[in-house]
């Protein structure tokens, strides 16, 4: 699958822009981790892009969020590892792969990211570096939805928190147009 084609049928399927724009941030973390383990970058972007394609269709029931997107992915021809990794990422599977364990240490990550950027006193990403978002890391109730012990799962990608903050910070930067931030 092609990126151009997964924009559009993401865009079909989610209407709200800023979990439009969560998809592209999560994109743009798999992607800088894959090139920094030596991983295929376009199918750990697909990943992070395509996650969270069914949200809104399974808003109301929580527990089918990535069992329908899984499914509508695959009859698309995704490849299973992605598929894989979607589910995942809402617990439906344990992680079994890299591709599997940065996309759920990344999902909630992007969000703390975000929040930080906002309470910037720049609300930039481009402004923003690792020890900010450390810091806001360690309020519990600062962006109290982004799970710390999902993100603290990094540990089994081999990287210490603050590196994978960083690598993902570095993604997210290089989208900042995208992201409005």
């Amino acid at each position: 699958m092609t990126r151009e084609y997964a924009i559009r049928v993401l865009r079909e399927k989610l209407k709200n822009n800023n979990l439009f724009k969560h998809c592209l941030a999560t994109e743009a973390c798999l992607k800088e981790l894959a090139s920094k383990f030596g991983e295929d970058v376009e199918k750990w972007g697909l990943a992070g892009l395509l996650h969270d394609i069914d949200y809104e269709e399974t808003k109301a029931e929580p527990s089918k969020h990535g069992l329908v997107g899984a499914e509508y992915l695959g009859s698309l021809g995704l490849e299973e590892d992605i598929i894989h990794a979607i589910k995942v990422h809402v617990g439906h599977l344990a992680p079994e792969s890299k591709l599997d364990w940065a996309l759920f240490a990344t999902d909630p990550l992007t969000g703390l990211i975000v929040a930080s950027a906002l309470m910037h006193p720049d609300k930039s990403l481009k402004s923003l570096d690792t020890d900010f978002i450390l810091r806001r890391f360690k309020e519990k109730r600062f962006a109290a939805g982004a799970n710390r012990d999902q993100i603290e799962t990094c540990q089994n990608l081999g990287l210490e928190l603050s590196e994978f903050v960083e690598v993902c910070l570095q993604g997210m930067q290089k989208i900042t147009d995208e992201l409005g931030l």
